[in-house]
């Protein structure tokens, strides 16, 4: 073995040294403008890969859409009865996305009967938009079946559409929503039945010259990821004078959620637009004194009552009826922060319907996004005679709406039960009335229940603050505890004021509506929510 001095490995160290002292030396002067790029190209952020279809491609659609003329749908209908109709139905073994084990599914409806217009529905996916094809393969024709599919044609397209998904069990697909009709949509929440719609967009409602009816013409649907927990629907609306585009991003659960987006462009100017419109049918509740059929349901309605949140905090509630006359309520609303028809009774024993359950039927709350400006809630409540039609809409309406730019609204729908979205304070559980036989007066019972009101005593010197309006004169009040709730009770009498006109004497529908709005407090802490009613006395 060779052996080394100490001065001979003093030597070794100092080139060792030296030699890795020079390598960055000579490193930086070789290979330094390749270090940089290498480490420039590592910072560098990846590019983000635009998505194939978007929101703004629909408001794209829709702008175009509304510089050229309208062009009416061509009827796609065979002709199907309404019998024959029902008799169609969509294979579920044949759910789009079923093979494919996705956390949603989609089920189409058939054209016919009342459904004469197709619409057109598309997938799309990060390869792109593709559209979904019509086939009577989906479908099962129980009756006259030979008879339709001679009527029916390979590119008739589809109705509308339903999203399943797992809303009351991991191991099955529940329906959710529906998109069927003009531009109505519906969904429930976990245990609930279908009740009230919503709408895209409403035109003129309850206007002289009639009501536009703008349609959904065309659909894409997100297809979903393996562990998505909610599906996008993108829309593109149409009627003669407004376009629109909008985007729903729905949630099922509990309470099923839709995020909406919309973007809407008058073709011609329109002198009312309802934002958010919803639809309802209230036959007869515990408000109305005499039902106009002889059933055995104590109570026959999808919601009893409008409930607003208005900018201030205040929070009204008017509950609805099946009026002899049209009645067209409007609330100013600026800046809104949310409105609903409630579907706020809930208790079955109320309803006693096995096969309707009122008692599960959803309540829907708008809550809106950013400012929406000056405007207005309207109510509109219209006569019936039967549990079949939706009479009530309600919608939150601008104040002006320039018919030379895009207006875009934001909201939030949350399909649930009431007390999801329940005021903070007491709330009326229940409005009833009477009248005297002996004389013209009207009493109301109104109840009030939670918040703090359960902790209130008699002793607490809570009280009452009711306006009943110039048409009427307030004759008495009184404020009860509800010793059975824990609750109180409210009761006046008003009587309308004298000398009444004479087309008043000759026609008592002509009446003017009395307009009533009451609360609870304590001193000047205000406990409840207001009530508000309309009464012809």
């Amino acid at each position: 073995m060779t052996r080394f001095s100490a001065a001979e490995c003093f030597s070794w160290v100092i080139i060792v040294c030296c030699m890795l002292f020079a390598a960055p030396v000579y490193a930086d002067s070789q290979a330094k403008p390749i270090q940089k790029k290498q480490t420039k190209q590592a910072q560098k952020p990846e590019k983000q890969q635009k998505p194939v279809f978007s929101f703004k491609d629909v408001v794209e659609k829709a702008r175009r859409l509304s510089e050229a003329p309208y062009v009416e749908p061509r009827k796609e209908t065979p002709a199907i009865s309404s019998d024959q109709y029902r008799d169609i139905r969509f294979i579920a073994d044949r759910a789009y996305w079923r093979k494919d084990n996705l956390p949603f599914e989609l089920q189409f409806y058939h054209v016919g009967s009342y459904f004469d217009r197709s619409v057109k529905i598309s997938e799309v996916t990060p390869k792109g938009v593709a559209p979904i094809n019509f086939s009577p393969d989906y479908f099962t024709y129980e009756k006259s079946s030979a008879e339709i599919k001679e009527q029916i044609r390979k590119d008739m397209g589809f109705a509308g559409f339903r999203i399943h998904g797992c809303l009351n069990s991991a191991a099955t697909k529940d329906e959710v929503a529906v998109f069927l009709g003009a531009s109505y949509f519906r969904a429930v929440g976990q245990d609930m039945r279908y009740g009230l719609s919503a709408r895209g967009l409403a035109i003129d409602t309850a206007q002289p010259e009639g009501e536009e009816f703008p349609w959904f013409r065309q659909f894409w649907i997100q297809r979903p990821e393996p562990k998505d927990k909610t599906i996008t629907v993108y829309a593109l609306l149409d009627s003669k004078r407004v376009t629109g585009a909008y985007t729903f991003v729905i949630t099922p659960g509990k309470q099923t959620l839709m995020d909406v987006e919309s973007t809407i462009f008058l073709r011609k100017g329109v002198e009312k637009i309802g934002i958010a419109p919803m639809t309802s049918m209230f036959f007869y509740g515990e408000n109305t004194n005499a039902r106009p059929r002889d059933w055995f349901q104590p109570e026959v309605h999808n919601s009893d009552g409008l409930m607003i949140n208005m900018e201030n905090g205040e929070w009204l509630w008017r509950p609805i009826c099946n009026p002899r006359t049209l009645w067209v309520n409007s609330f100013q609303a600026d800046n809104i922060k949310g409105f609903g028809l409630m579907q706020r009774d809930t208790a079955f024993d109320h309803y006693q319907d096995l096969e309707a359950r009122y008692d599960r039927r959803p309540s829907l709350w708008c809550t809106t996004k950013a400012n929406w400006g000056k405007g207005s809630v309207e109510l509109v409540q219209i006569p019936t005679d039967d549990d079949i039609h939706d009479n009530i809409v309600a919608y939150w309406r601008p104040a002006m709406v320039a018919a030379d730019k895009s207006h875009s609204f934001a909201y939030s729908l949350s399909w649930q039960y009431p007390e999801a979205g329940s005021p903070p304070g007491g709330k009326v559980v229940a409005t009833r009335t009477e009248t005297d036989k002996y004389s013209s007066a009207k009493k109301f019972i109104i109840d009030f229940e939670g918040g703090e009101l359960g902790d209130i005593t008699p002793a607490d010197g809570l009280e009452a603050v009711i306006d009943v309006g110039a048409e009427a004169r307030l004759l008495d009040q009184q404020v009860r505890k509800n010793d059975v709730t824990g609750g109180w009770r409210l009761v006046f009498q008003v009587k309308p004021e004298e000398n009444p006109t004479l087309a008043e004497k000759i026609m008592p529908d002509k009446k003017p509506i009395a307009e009533m709005r009451a609360f609870l407090r304590r001193g000047t802490n205000i406990l409840t929510e207001t009530w508000m009613s309309g009464s012809q006395l």
